[in-house]
């Protein structure tokens, strides 16, 4: 099969880690990265694939139709993997317009971009799009996100990926575009920009900077390594059914306060602190608007059918993370104002 693999935001955190799979494993695929390359995005995440010659960075926005169609036409596009977007929930409160444009007009253009030049039964063909579980909305205490759960989203952030989403099946049932979706839980993993809660937080137990925690802290997340989210992308990709949503989760759920503790511990432990000496840095804030109150995702239609389940165990994971970012120091000083 011949496979000219556009992926959009390949320089973000989960995009980088995909980009570096696709490259190495898969050496007679071609991989064209397209990324605008805002303040989440980040080459040096790549420099280790830079010269391959299966691998191209094209620097672009994907709200920019012309370019989009122009990329497809030029390498000869037949697979999209979509993964840019505006992702931060308290960025998308303040500035719901940017989530908007990019979540939303950003992927139609590439969807409309798919149609025209695929309209001439272009082989091996697909639009694979990357969801979040947060479409869903909010769970109780019980029970768990399938891939027949109704669409509720509760933030800006939720509702231009909701939205997107539509936009996906849209195309699959107005144009027959063969199309898969995926809905991921939480990420976390080395290489994310430190807005998101476990990089941030570990940036802060060690630079000794209060640990800002909405609420009381018991807001529930499902959590997945970043290496097993590309995994199942990559199992997705190649044996998913057209047409098809496929949650993909940790099974792995953590109260916000319990996970903060445990990283307190694991860094104060690599930094050769006493043990819970950074519980002094926690700091409690007003919950922020539309908080969610928890995420769990039911990934068994995924290990059922295509035989996936993640292989990091998370306090394993956890402790690769930490690492990483203490023997990296010098990239948080590069993004970090």
């Amino acid at each position: 099969m011949s496979h000219n693999i556009l992926i959009t935001g390949g320089a973000g955190f989960i995009g980088s880690h995909l980009v570096r799979l696709l490259v190495n494993k898969y050496s007679k695929y071609n991989i064209y990265n397209m990324d605008k390359l805002t303040y989440s995005g980040n080459l040096n995440n790549l420099s280790d694939v830079d010269n391959h010659k299966n691998y191209k960075f094209i620097k672009g926005d994907i709200c920019d139709f012309k370019l989009v169609n122009y990329i497809f036409n030029k390498y000869k596009i037949n697979n999209v993997i979509h993964l840019a977007a505006e992702s931060h929930v308290d960025r998308s409160i303040k500035d719901p317009l940017s989530f908007a444009k990019t979540n939303i007009i950003g992927t139609l253009n590439l969807l409309h971009a798919a149609k025209n030049y695929w309209e001439n039964n272009y082989p091996d063909k697909l639009f694979y799009h990357i969801s979040t579980d947060e479409v869903y909305g909010s769970l109780g205490k019980d029970g768990f996100f399938t891939e027949k759960s109704s669409y509720k989203p509760n933030s800006p952030y939720s509702a231009s990926k909701a939205s997107s989403d539509h936009f996906v099946r849209a195309f699959a049932n107005t144009y027959s575009l063969p199309v898969i979706i995926s809905a991921c839980s939480n990420n976390y993993g080395p290489n994310q920009f430190p807005e998101k809660l476990i990089p941030l937080f570990i940036h802060n137990i060690i630079n000794n900077i209060p640990l800002p925690i909405y609420g009381n802290g018991e807001n529930i997340r499902d959590w997945l390594y970043v290496e097993d989210h590309v995994s199942a992308i990559d199992t997705i990709f190649h044996k998913g059914k057209l047409n098809e949503t496929y949650n993909i989760g940790g099974f792995n759920e953590w109260k916000n306060i319990d996970l903060i503790m445990m990283l307190i511990k694991i860094v104060d432990k690599y930094l050769g602190r006493k043990e819970g000496e950074s519980e002094k840095l926690i700091s409690y804030i007003p919950d922020r608007m539309g908080h969610d109150l928890r995420y769990a995702i039911d990934a068994t239609k995924l290990r059922e059918e295509l035989k996936w389940f993640p292989a990091t165990k998370f306090k394993e994971g956890i402790k690769k993370t930490v690492k990483w970012y203490l023997e990296n120091d010098d990239w948080f000083r590069k993004i970090l104002p």
